[in-house]
Parts: structure tokens; sequence; C-alpha cells
């Protein structure tokens, strides 16, 4: 008979990996493209908007916008405002 596998939630595995220093360090050091993508896909979606008409509003390309979400870039302050002009919302920058 084999073993049943134990599942662990979400949340458990992050606190088990949030143990470790050196993982802490990298995932809170992701944290503002996590940001930027996360709100940008929740905008997108909120105005039904593809990526692509996202990318021809902002003045971009599809893969740039495709690089945002998926936490492949490293933005510019200009790109993030023409990103948030195209979403008909405001940019804010929190240091702190």
């Amino acid at each position: 008979m084999k073993p049943k596998k134990q599942w662990i939630t979400h949340e458990e595995l992050k606190a088990d990996l949030m143990k470790d220093a050196k993982f802490r360090r990298a995932y809170e050091a992701l944290e503002p493209e996590f940001q930027v993508a996360s709100q940008m896909i929740e905008a997108r979606i909120r105005k039904k908007m593809s990526q692509q008409e996202l990318a021809r509003r902002a003045r971009t390309g599809q893969a740039v916008i495709s690089r945002l979400e998926g936490m492949n870039a490293r933005p510019s302050i200009s790109l993030l405002a023409r990103v948030a002009q195209a979403l008909e919302t405001k940019f804010q920058i929190t240091i702190g």
C-alpha cells in the first residue's frame, strides 16, 4: 500500500520557506516587481483589455507588457507612467 501524500497549503509552504534567511531576502527583493505586476494585471483585467491593447495605448510592444506582468523587467518610471495613463489610473510610488 502506497503512503498517502501529505499536502500543505501555500501559506504553510511560504511560512516554512521564509525561515531561510537567504530565501526571505530574495523574496523581499522581488516585492516591488510583484506589486507592479499584480496591480497592472488587475487594472488591465478590470478594463477588459488585452496585453496588446494596453501596449498600443501605452505606445510600447506587447512583449514589454508581458515582461512587466511576468516580473521579467525593470521598467522606467516613464514607462510605468504611460502604462498607468493607458489604464486610466494613477501611478504612485511609496518609499518607506
